[in-house]
């Protein structure tokens, strides 16, 4: 018997846990060592049926279960795959545990049979086509021997319904691209042939199609001769090329819905309402693939597998990428991706989770609960973190981050010799008390609400604008009030600065989309003509948030160039531009939201907006503050949340969010939350184990600096000030009220203009006009070589050693004492050259166009 269970043991499939039991049994039943056994001198063996019994409690199938090793997703076996007439299709999904207990896709790897044959076609991939009426077990198989079982039900095969238009030939559209922006689905159409962008108005395209030039695409008497298929297929010229296989799946439908008469779909006929995965998320070995298997749910309860007719894409290329088919292929680079399925105007997002190899047995404590949501990540993505940045590093870094500017000599020089263990927080603290902290943050917030200036008249204006900003910033105004005092400003500028924002952007439209955008994180321009199509948002979700803006009158002023603001009385109202329905206003996403018509509907938007609830409000605006520390956001673009971008780092998102919410939206405990983190206070430098990661945060990213903050950077390094028109000479350049200052330096190292609400208007790329500017323009030699500037005053101070004069450059530029082969070299050269004026404007030059100066590190 003992041999028996041996032989089970080496043979059968068990779980460890099963194998475990086995071998504690086999040690009860040998032979007692002691003259007095623990079961008394008549149990010293244990019988061949209680051995009988023990085995078949081990190789149960409770046992088995434990550690299932192939299975189909999802795992629900008693339910079974129903296709329901013959054009039904089903991807399925199969999965295994490998040898090191990861799950991964085998739904490629698995030989797949029936029985009994001939009532579907599984495909090697696991495409699963209905032959005939009837039921059938699939079954999967791997080369291990495991096997995974599913049964498939084929109902009314033989009954062909009639080819629904808007549901069934409209999504073949555009799946091959028929109907997008580069071929018919254009404005103005192609060749002569106009389909809607997308799919999105199916009624037009069914006239276009059928009843415009005489109905000449497509022929009821020879199906196969319809030019709709003859260029298709590329029997017949076409621009865009041989599109669809005539032995396809999509040739035959489209080919039946024309010997059907090309019948037009009901309006009573379902509707998709919804998107699915069968897998949403799954963690995934570098350079291995998964399966996607979509879903679409109609108004009727139905649901259709769609995963060949929808389209995907990946929202980080380095990454993963996806096929035609849906399969998702990730590549060597670690950290987290999604890819967004897209089926007629429905989306829903598969998220990868990539981990590095080896193992982390270290992983650093935390400063608060930013940090805790980063190192889950980490943790569960196995990339290590590097260390923490030292003092020189950090009072640079917080200071450029926070006003804007480099540390004084003094700061620098306090803050190193301090031995104090909170003096990182205390200079956070005084930073943010300082005037130069709200100067910079209005600078940021001046040019995404495009306070710029068109003409002589509008300065007042734009200057006012500015100054309500810098006082908004630095009283710490809460930010609800502060979108509150921007979004339903009225009256004159010279009362209410903020008024300025409508006199910049003019139109409703212009209202309707910044607002969405800069506050909600929501980009609904392409809504406004059509359905949105990488979201949710319909061109009646577009004009019902438009409402809100509805009423909004402008009127001269003192000036025509000082407009004054207003809401007009009436019920807030916009239509529809295709149907022409009147439309009341709602939040996105929310209800209807019912105006008095002696209330300003804007008043009630803010309202919607800023409750604590709103699932776009806090996560835009702590989105848009992480990428100001780090250089990129949580989700990027920081202006894009929409569902099928999601954030690198959801539980972080929420997390900011809801500390911010807590606050009651107070934007200087978020910077203080944010800098005081150990994530933000983390070295540049990569660990080895890293270096590939650009999105989970496990080291500070180092990033150029903004091309205002170098202008002046390069003032405080040379001593030399940019002097710029109709401001003091003591104006900073992230002081400028406007951005309508000319400056070729500004605009070459990607000063943006102030016309967009997209912060991406600021150029972060370097350029030969850029490495010229610094190494070799006249604007550079006039500040290193004036006679106010910092080399002539070093080369003037003879009685102050080399070494320090050379520690005073280092520090100021770099907030950092030269180390000694750096020191060395300076005072070489300082020594050698028989100018020494001229030396300290070489060594300074050196400084200015080092990596280390450019950059924020």
């Amino acid at each position: 018997m003992r041999r028996l269970v041996k032989h089970c043991l080496d043979t059968a499939r068990l779980s460890t846990i099963a194998k475990r039991k086995l071998c504690a049994f086999e040690m009860l039943a040998e032979p007692a060592t002691t003259s007095k056994s623990t079961f008394g001198p008549d149990r010293r063996y244990l019988s061949s049926v209680s051995w009988l019994v023990l085995t078949i409690v081990a190789l149960s199938p409770i046992a088995i279960a434990e550690e299932s090793q192939l299975w189909f997703e999802p795992q629900v076996a008693a339910k079974p795959i129903v296709l329901v007439g013959s054009d039904a299709r089903f991807q399925v999904l199969v999965s295994r545990k490998s040898e090191a207990s990861f799950v991964e896709d085998a739904t490629q790897l698995v030989a797949y049979r029936t029985e009994p044959e001939g009532i579907i076609e599984v495909s090697p991939t696991g495409f699963i086509k209905p032959l005939t009426n009837g039921t059938a077990k699939l079954i999967a198989e791997h080369q291990s021997g495991k096997m995974a079982e599913r049964i498939v039900e084929v109902q009314n095969w033989a009954n062909d319904p009639s080819v629904d238009f808007d549901n069934q030939i409209v999504p073949i559209f555009t799946k091959y691209g028929c109907n997008g922006g580069g071929c018919h689905g254009k404005a103005a159409g192609q060749n002569g042939f106009k389909l809607s962008l997308l799919g999105f108005e199916p009624h037009d395209d069914y006239r276009h199609l059928v009843k415009e030039s005489r109905g000449r695409r497509l022929s009821l008497a020879s199906p196969e001769q319809s030019l709709l298929l003859t260029k298709a297929t590329g029997q017949s010229p076409h621009g865009g090329g041989a599109r669809i296989d005539p032995n396809s799946h999509e040739y035959r439908l489209i080919r039946r819905w024309i010997v059907q008469g090309m019948p037009k779909s009901e309006a009573s006929n379902p509707q998709i309402v919804s998107l699915s995965l069968v897998l949403n998320d799954r963690r995934m070995q570098p350079e291995s693939q998964q399966q996607l298997s979509v879903q679409a749910r109609f108004s009727n309860g139905m649901v259709e597998d769609v995963t060949r007719t929808a389209q995907y894409e990946s929202n980080d290329v380095e990454m993963a990428e996806a096929d035609e088919t849906g399969v998702v292929r990730v590549k060597s680079q670690a950290g987290e991706v999604a890819v967004m399925a897209r089926y007629q105007g429905q989306v829903s997002a598969f998220r990868a989770s990539v981990p590095l190899a080896g193992e982390v047995n270290e992983w650093p404590s935390s400063n608060n609960s930013i940090d805790e949501a980063v190192l889950n990540q980490l943790r569960s993505l196995n990339i290590p973190v590097s260390g923490v940045c030292d003092d020189s590093t950090f009072i640079r870094r917080v200071t450029l981050d926070l006003t804007g500017r480099l540390p004084s000599l003094d700061e620098t020089h306090r803050f190193l010799t301090s031995s104090e263990p909170g003096k990182r927080n205390q200079l956070i603290e005084q930073l943010l008390a300082s005037n130069d902290y709200a100067e910079y943050f209005a600078n940021k917030w001046m040019v995404i609400l495009r306070n710029r200036r068109t003409s002589p008249g509008q300065q007042s204006g734009s200057f006012a604008f500015h100054q309500w900003l810098q006082n908004a910033l630095a009283e710490n105004e809460p930010y609800d009030h502060f979108v509150r005092d921007i979004v339903a400003a009225s009256g004159a500028m010279a009362v209410h600065p903020p008024v300025a924002w409508y006199r910049n952007v003019t139109d409703t439209h212009g209202r309707t989309e910044d607002v969405a955008q800069l506050f909600l994180g929501q980009r609904l321009q392409c809504a406004r003509c059509h359905h949105h199509p990488f979201e949710k948002w319909s061109q009646e979700d577009y004009y019902r948030f438009s409402a809100f803006f509805a009423l909004v009158r402008t009127k001269d002023g003192s000036t025509a160039d000082d407009p004054m603001v207003y809401s007009d009385f009436g019920l807030a109202r916009a239509s529809h531009p295709r149907t022409g329905q009147g439309l009341e206003p709602a939040g996105l996403n929310g209800p209807t939201i019912s105006t008095h018509e002696y209330e300003d509907p804007r008043e009630s938007l803010v309202d919607w907006m800023t409750q604590a609830d709103n699932p776009y409000f806090a996560k835009t605006l702590v989105n848009r503050y992480w990428k100001h520390f780090f250089g990129r956001g949580l989700v990027e673009p920081e202006d894009d949340l929409r569902s099928t971008n999601p954030a690198s780092n959801p539980e972080l998102l929420t997390n900011l969010a809801q500390h911010f919410t807590e606050s009651k939206f107070d934007l200087k405990e978020l910077v203080r939350f944010i800098t005081q983190s150990r994530t933000y206070q983390l070295s540049s430098e990569a660990n080895g184990a890293n270096v590939n990661d650009r999105k989970c945060f496990s080291r500070f990213y180092p990033r150029r600096l903004p091309a205002e903050v170098l202008s002046d950077a390069i003032d405080t390094v040379t001593q030399s000030a940019t002097q710029f028109e109709i401001v003091p000479a003591s104006t900073r350049a992230v002081s400028l009220p406007d951005t309508a200052f000319a400056s070729y330096f500004l605009t070459v190292f990607g000063r943006p203009e102030a016309s967009t609400a997209c912060e991406c208007e600021r150029g972060s790329d370097s350029s030969l006009a850029q490495s010229l500017q610094l190494a070799n323009s006249k604007e550079m030699h006039t500040k290193l070589a004036s006679d106010t500037a910092r080399a002539a005053k070093l080369a003037s101070q003879t009685e102050r050693s080399i070494a320090e004069q050379v520690e005073e450059l280092y520090v100021i530029a770099l907030a950092r004492i030269p180390n000694e082969e750096e020191h060395k070299a300076a005072f070489q050269y300082l020594k050698s050259q028989p100018d020494r004026r001229v030396a300290y404007e070489d060594l300074t030059w050196v400084l200015l166009n080092s990596k280390e100066f450019l950059f924020n590190h």
